[in-house]
Formats: structure tokens, C-alpha cells, sequence
């Protein structure tokens, strides 16, 4: 989208995108508005009895002989959903009694935090984890079908949900993990900033910061967004308040270890993940593609993940989305500088601007485009049902 030249008003300005027509441009109609928030709240619902529906008779249909699945929410207390658990349960020193997990501080208190609180109510934590996922997904649904639909053309709401949650990795929305709760604050916050309502924009923001390191990125590209946008320098300090948590949760940790960047080193030390040069770590995860089990499989999604961020990266320069560019770029660097491909195609959950993307284009009057989404779905909606039944098998999957 083209950057207007003129400041934008101090009043927040509607829900019409900016390069809508003009109301004497166009003619009058009976059609009423679409609900756009109520449409992504429904396809969020429905794809979450869907995946109740794919893992119940998954599990049953895969089982030989008289073998009987786990049950239901054993299955989803894998991988980080557990570690979320173990320290809202524990804290950051783990379980006591066992050896200290120096992954711990790698996660950020934000979904640690909810989890305790939401524990108060409902005694079962992995319970408590599905729960939190399925209301924050709710809320980030909501909020990206509205920025989509702000974004335009009309109906692009409904796609860019539906390209979320196709996405291969959508399995992450619906187990215990951070990723539901970072989008019901970032996309929000975005909303908010593209609506000139900075206040709001930040304060979202610094909630996102309470869940993961990518608020940092967050928080650099609004300061992009309101530099693009031109907005009064007095309205300038409220882009100081997303990075807050990061300072408290840092300072937090270097109470606890000495260490100012704990999250960096729980990374190194949990996961072997360091800084090295892009084509060393291409080379590491290409080798890792070898042979034909779950894992190999696995980092093949990783390099396609990855394929997918350059693209978005690239595609966002040419458009001269400054600030978006910022958000995603700055993560696609970090993964691909990593010392292996890891969770660059979960990482992909939290590019709302490439799910925007698709629906854009998959709209217009060209009826050419419809077949975008059509095609999109046809293909990675197997792989991410695919997904959904290893995962709840206990295997990795990103």
C-alpha cells in the first residue's frame, strides 16, 4: 500500500481502507456492512471442532489391534506446552528436586503467567492451556479478519483467517502454546496503529512483549509505522511502553542468573541454537533432511518455511510496506542465522502480513483470483491436518 504523504488526522480514522473509493464515487446500497469480526470468530470456532474431530477419530482409526489411544488432553501436553506448564507450575527453576532446565528462561512469563491465573479456576493445566489458546485465538481472529478487511478489498477478512488457519503449523493455535496469545495482542495492536490510535497500539504491544522476544520486532516496527505515517512527535513516547517487559523480564532474569540476555542463552543452551552465517546454517538443515522418518520430514517443512520468509521479505519490499518489512524481516534474519532451521514454519503463524497477502490476492473482480485460496487450500490444508495428528501423536513438528 502506497504511504500517504500528508500527516494523517489526530482522530483515529473508520474501519475504510484508504484507497477505498469515495462515497460520490460509488452508488448506494441495501447491502449491509460485513461483520467481518463475527466471520473470523466463526471459521475460528468451526476449525477448532475440527481438530477435536481429526485427533479423537484420528487416534481411534490409527490404533491396531487393542490398543487404545491416550486420552483426549494427554495428548496435547507435548514439547513446550509442557515447559509453559512446568513453570507456571514451578517457576523458572523447574520441577523441584530435578536437575534445572537451563531452557526455561527461553520463554517469556506471559503464557506462564495466564496459566496460573486461569489454574485458579480450572485444575487441570493442560485443560487450562487449550483454553487460553482457544479464547485468545478468538480475539486474534476477530482482530485480524477486521485489519484484513481495513486492509481490503472487500472480503479479504474472511481469507486471511482462512489462510491462518490452514497455514501447515496451525496445530500451534490450538495446543497450550504461546503462539494464540501473542497474536490476540500483536494483531490488535497493529489494527490500532494503521487506526492512528497509538496509545492503544502500544499498550497492546507491550502485552505482546510479555509473551515472546518476537515483541521486540513488534516494537521496532511500529516505531517504523509511525515514522512512515508521519504522526506528531508528542504522541512519539507511547512507542517506548512495548519494550518495557523486555527490560523487566531481563532484569528479572539477570536476578536470577546474572545474565542480562537469559533468554538468549536458554536458547543456546536448551535447543544448541547460536548466531552463525546464513549458508552454514542452510547446510546444517539441509543434511538434517536425510533419510525418511518424522524428523526428516520435519526439517524439509523447515526449509520450506523458509522459502516461504525470503518470499515474504522480498514480495514486502517490492510492495514498500516499510514497517511490515521490519516485523517480518527481522524474524526471517534471526531463523536463518540460527545454527539450524528451527520453528521457522511455526514462526510463519505470527506473519499476519502474509496471510493478508493471500487474500488480497485471491479477491477482486478478476474471477481468476478466487482459484488463489482455492489452490492454497487444496495444498497445505492436508499438511496441516497432517500436522495435527503427529503432534497429538507426541512427535515434533516445528
Amino acid at each position: 500500500m502506497t504511504t500517504p504523504a500528508a500527516p494523517l488526522p489526530d482522530t483515529p480514522p473508520s474501519d475504510t481502507p484508504p484507497h477505498a473509493p469515495s462515497p460520490e464515487d460509488t452508488t448506494p446500497s441495501d447491502t449491509p456492512p460485513r461483520d467481518t469480526a463475527t466471520e473470523g470468530l466463526l471459521l475460528w470456532l468451526a476449525s477448532r471442532l475440527g481438530i477435536v474431530v481429526l485427533v479423537v477419530v484420528g487416534a481411534q482409526a490409527l490404533m491396531e489391534g487393542d490398543a487404545v489411544p491416550k486420552p483426549f488432553l494427554e495428548r496435547w501436553r507435548n514439547w513446550d506446552a509442557n515447559l509453559l506448564i512446568t513453570i507456571a507450575e514451578h517457576g523458572y527453576d523447574g520441577v523441584p528436586g530435578s536437575e534445572p532446565d537451563r531452557g526455561l528462561p527461553a520463554f517469556f512469563p506471559g503464557m506462564p503467567l495466564m496459566l496460573r491465573a486461569v489454574h485458579l479456576v480450572i485444575d487441570d493445566w493442560t485443560l487450562a492451556g487449550l483454553l487460553i489458546s482457544l479464547v485468545a485465538g478468538a480475539v486474534a481472529m476477530a482482530a485480524l479478519a477486521r485489519l484484513a478487511e481495513f486492509e481490503g478489498p472487500e472480503g479479504t477478512g474472511g481469507r486471511a483467517v482462512l489462510a491462518l488457519l490452514l497455514w501447515p503449523m496451525a496445530v500451534f493455535l490450538f495446543a497450550g502454546y504461546s503462539e494464540s496469545l501473542f497474536l490476540a495482542f500483536a494483531v490488535p495492536a497493529w489494527l490500532a496503529a494503521r487506526q492512528g490510535r497509538w496509545p492503544l497500539a502500544a499498550a497492546l504491544a507491550a502485552g505482546a512483549s510479555c509473551v515472546r522476544i518476537t515483541g521486540l520486532f513488534l516494537a521496532v516496527a511500529l516505531i517504523v509505522e509511525f515514522l512512515v505515517r508521519r504522526r506528531p512527535l508528542r504522541q512519539a513516547a507511547w512507542l517506548l511502553l512495548p519494550f518495557v517487559p523486555l527490560a523487566l523480564y531481563s532484569a528479572y532474569q539477570y536476578s536470577r542468573t546474572g545474565d542480562w540476555l537469559a533468554w538468549k542463552t536458554a536458547q543456546e543452551a536448551g535447543w544448541g541454537r547460536h548466531m552463525v552465517w546464513p549458508w552454514e546454517s542452510l547446510i546444517t538443515t539441509l543434511g538434517a533432511t536425510a533419510g525418511d522418518g518424522r524428523t526428516a520430514w520435519a526439517f524439509r517443512l523447515e526449509i520450506a518455511g523458509a522459502i516461504v520468509g525470503v518470499v515474504l521479505v522480498l514480495v514486502l519490499l517490492y510492495l514498500r510496506r516499510w514497517s511490515e518489512l521490519v516485523y517480518v524481516g527481522l524474524q526471517v534474519g534471526a531463523l536463518l542465522c540460527s545454527a539450524y532451521y528451527l520453528s521457522v514454519p511455526r514462526s510463519a503463524l505470527l506473519w499476519w502480513p502474509l496471510f493478508i497477502l493471500i487474500a488480497r490476492a485471491s479477491g477482486g473482480p478478476a474471477p481468476w483470483r478466487r482459484w488463489i485460496i482455492i489452490v492454497y487450500a487444496l495444498v497445505v490444508g492436508p499438511l496441516m491436518a497432517l500436522n495435527v495428528l503427529i503432534f497429538a501423536d507426541g512427535a515434533w513438528v516445528g
